[in-house]
């Protein structure tokens, strides 16, 4: 009797993790990390978006890249900082960047394929409401300053003794170099990618960008231990962190105007513009195109498949002057 209730746990046991595991895989989080083929630490970083950044690392397609990244503020908060220290920033340094990581063999016109194997939150955090800053800045005046103590194994961040926020780490800025040597802020989301604040691009996403240049010269930044869609008051809860990921060249994929991504669940577009109206059309114009060269339906049959299935997020409101608008299509409704 005992010996059959042994096998029995056993066999409870290995069932339970193989539900597990399933559930890690149809999450889209990998069961397990390669080796990184390259390591970029957080002093290899800069702030702006141009082909004329020379790259700290080349790698060839297929890479795993493992990063490491400050916070957005490139270290004029600490965990140590007041509400003083919010008053006095400077938004020149804002945004550090690691990177930019050259791939061989990306050349304008194909597609570079970013896998977010790893995602680990540093040791703490913030956020704030800067003045002048935020979705509501004519209404929130005056400085405020809230930092967290996180961790890699972290699981919330406590807002106050009843309030915790569930951390869901991701990148904030990500993207490749422009065509331009003008050297551009990384304030705004555009084609590139950029500033797209859009808390979906977690661990298990892979992302797709369309690309300009030789070498696709991807960089990475503005981490965020966890954000609200739209991100109001203009920061999330701002952390350092380690990143691994996957770079892919891919040749002959079907034009790309802005990023978009997917996970085993569902397959997204993203859309910028100055005003949300403009930027959903833009996301309902995108997700339509994917329905019609990647499904076979018409236009007008994707146009209401959007509408019966299509789910529409603002990522984010205040990065001026463009706002984010992404659309997300469930695979289960296409059959995948």
């Amino acid at each position: 009797m005992a010996g059959k209730s042994i096998t029995t746990a056993v066999l409870l046991i290995s069932l339970a993790m193989a539900i597990a595991m399933q559930a890690c895989q149809r999450n889209g989080a990998p069961t397990e990390i390669p080796t990184p083929d390259v390591t970029i630490t957080a002093d290899q970083t800069h702030n702006k978006f141009s082909r004329s950044i020379p790259p700290v690392a080349k790698v060839p397609s297929g890479a795993v890249v493992e990063v490491f990244t400050k916070e957005a503020t490139d270290g004029q908060l600490t965990a140590n900082s007041t509400v003083d220290d919010v008053k006095n920033l400077d938004f020149s340094p804002i945004h550090p960047l690691t990177g930019p990581v050259y791939v061989e063999g990306a050349e304008p016109g194909d597609v570079l394929a970013v896998k977010l194997l790893k995602i680990e939150v540093g040791d703490w955090g913030w956020s704030a409401v800067v003045p002048g800053f935020g979705f509501l800045a004519d209404e929130f005046t005056e400085p405020y300053l809230k930092t967290f103590t996180l961790g890699k194994d972290a699981r919330f961040a406590r807002f106050n003794d009843k309030i915790k926020i569930p951390l869901r780490p991701f990148a904030g800025v990500m993207g490749v170099a422009p065509d331009t040597d003008s050297l551009l802020s990384t304030i705004p989301p555009r084609a590139n990618g950029g500033n797209m604040d859009n808390p979906f691009l977690t661990e298990g996403v892979t992302v797709y960008f369309p690309v300009f240049v030789e070498g696709a010269l991807f960089s990475i930044g503005d981490t965020h231990a966890a954000q609200g869609l739209g991100e109001v008051c203009g920061t999330a809860v701002e952390a350092p962190m380690r990143i691994v990921y996957q770079v892919e060249v891919l040749k002959n994929h079907r034009k790309l105007p802005e990023p978009q991504y997917e996970t085993d669940d569902y397959y997204a577009v993203t859309a910028f513009a100055t005003t949300i109206d403009e930027a959903t059309k833009k996301a309902t114009r995108y997700m339509i195109d994917y329905l019609v060269e990647e499904h076979g339906l018409s236009r007008t049959e994707a146009y209401v498949l959007c509408s019966l299935a299509g789910n529409l997020h603002i990522a984010e409101v205040v990065d001026v002057p463009h706002m984010l608008v992404a659309m997300h299509m469930p695979k289960s409704v296409l059959g995948l």
